[in-house]
């Protein structure tokens, strides 16, 4: 087994990985497919090493790696709408389950939205699953994911753009930070739009 990973570990660091990087954007959207999907791949350090090779294209890094993290995540999304509640309670306790649900009846885009923005070892998947277990609709969850990574990776990317790449081992720490600053304004953003289109349906009504 040990040495059966030990090729595997071999062949990613001098196969894989620098098959991806030659894709560039395409490889981006490749990589967070995969990750999101069923095999895990250090997105962010991947992430970084793009943005920092091409600069004027952070950007597009981002919104495709957003993008392919979208899609992936519609593989563990299926699992657990098709396992149903028995899925989810096989992973989790009664009372974790019941405040996922919870989060998820309050306020389901940023119940996926704010784990698809944090760093490991954010249990993302755990969202994802439930996210299929409590119905979500497939549109609205693919958007949560896609604005979760996305703010993610910008922050990451202007960290890394302002840092250096001898700075790369610092980005986790302070990617954090960055992380919780712009989720929180995102969340603030996205309540006061909330709260706007339920006043507006209520004078309406």
């Amino acid at each position: 087994m040990k040495q059966f990973l030990g090729k595997l570990a071999a062949k990613w660091q001098f196969v894989i990985l620098p098959a991806m990087l030659k894709l560039g954007f395409w490889g981006a959207a490749a990589a967070a497919l995969l990750d999101s999907s069923s095999i895990p791949i250090p997105m962010d350090i991947l992430i970084a090493g793009w943005v920092w090779n091409d600069k004027g294209h952070f950007w597009l890094y981002c919104l495709m790696g957003g993008v392919g993290s979208a899609i992936g995540g519609l593989v563990p999304y299926g699992i657990g709408r098709a396992g149903g509640e028995l899925f989810l309670l096989k992973r989790v306790n009664r009372a974790r389950y019941d405040r996922l649900r919870d989060r998820f009846e309050r306020q389901e885009f940023l119940a996926v939205m704010i784990p698809s923005m944090l760093p490991p070892p954010t249990p993302w998947k755990m969202f994802v699953f439930a996210a299929g277990v409590f119905e979500m609709r497939v549109l609205p969850f693919m958007l949560a994911v896609c604005a979760g990574r996305i703010v993610r990776w910008m922050a990451l990317s202007l960290l890394v753009l302002k840092l250096g790449p001898g700075a790369v081992g610092l980005v986790q720490h302070h990617a954090l930070t960055a992380l919780l600053v712009v989720g929180g304004l995102a969340v603030i953003g996205f309540g006061w739009w909330w709260i706007r289109k339920r006043r507006s349906g209520e004078a309406m009504g």
